[in-house]
């Protein structure tokens, strides 16, 4: 119910205009977003490769309506590379169809995502294809496959919660794609994905077991110790060498077992999001764990 309600506001208007100009809202919510601008997310970068932590940068901003907005963000996206590059981060990005412009046109997105991954292919930096609801699946998996024939520094996400994601999985590793792992944050309903949330986490484990034997570089993306413990003695137990695989977390989120996991010798990438449209972001974030609410609530009534 509490995942619900948060999605739900997620799309009011009203309560998004409060949030984003509320001083305390902005200030906790820099605990999930680096900040505004490209400058705020390499400086979040900087010190986090200090402490043997990778970065996925991720500009902001999904479901662009203008094909001048999806060639702008296009833009952006190709800026983040020059300037990854330029600054010597250990970095990659991630980036979302709908920005570039996949509810306008199929053509305009397929030629906005060459563009980026060309750029990306020069400077040797990998690309992640997020992926957003249950209604884009089919077409950023067609787009992601396509592109891979000519970029493999391209890969993409697959949601645990969906019926449909150990074929996805299969079909990415047999042709070589770069998969992460997610249990997956939109609200979908059953007749697509499991409503429970022990059917997710099993699914989650039966595919991060076959990603771990079989997927190219698999990035296991999850905040949960037991799944994460399970990918730890899977590993050892096939002698699965650490440099395979690399577990991801989101910014801001379980800095503990974070540290715990680079201690231990293992790969981590933070996914660090920027940019002015983060309150979609932010509240996916809310819904995904009660405590995340609880933290927000503190911090605004301290003001």
């Amino acid at each position: 119910m509490l995942k619900e309600s948060l999605l739900y506001l997620a799309r009011q208007e009203r309560i998004r205009q409060f949030v984003i100009t509320n001083p305390a809202a902005r200030n906790t919510a820099r605990r999930f977003v680096a900040g505004e601008t490209l400058d705020d997310a390499i400086s979040a970068t900087k010190p986090l490769n200090a402490r043997r932590i990778a970065v996925s940068l991720d500009h902001l901003g999904e479901n662009v309506s203008d094909a001048r907005e999806a060639n702008a963000t296009a833009n952006e996206y190709v800026t983040t590379l020059k300037r990854i590059s330029a600054e010597g981060a250990e970095a990659n990005i991630s980036i979302k169809l709908t920005a570039l412009g996949l509810d306008i046109d199929m053509a305009l997105c397929q030629a906005n995502l060459e563009r980026v991954l060309c750029e990306a292919h020069k400077r040797d930096i990998f690309v992640r294809v997020d992926m957003e609801g249950s209604d884009y699946t089919q077409r950023t998996l067609d787009l992601v496959l396509d592109a891979h024939k000519r970029y493999p520094n391209v890969g993409t996400v697959v949601q645990t919660m969906l019926y449909r994601t150990p074929s996805d999985i299969e079909t990415l590793i047999e042709q070589g794609v770069r998969v992460r792992l997610v249990k997956g944050a939109y609200m979908e309903p059953p007749t697509v994905a499991f409503p429970k949330k022990e059917d997710v986490d099993e699914q989650y484990l039966r595919l991060l077991y076959r990603l771990l034997e079989r997927g190219v570089y698999p990035a296991l993306a999850t905040h949960d110790e037991k799944l994460i413990a399970a990918a730890k003695r899977y590993a050892q137990e096939k002698q699965i060498s650490r440099v395979r695989f690399e577990f991801q977390m989101l910014y801001g989120i379980r800095r503990d077992l974070q540290k715990q996991l680079v201690a231990e010798g293992y790969r981590l990438r933070l996914y660090v999001p920027f940019g002015k449209a983060w309150y979609p972001y932010y509240m996916r974030r809310l819904a995904e764990r009660p405590a995340n609410v609880l933290f927000i609530l503190k911090n605004i009534f301290r003001h």
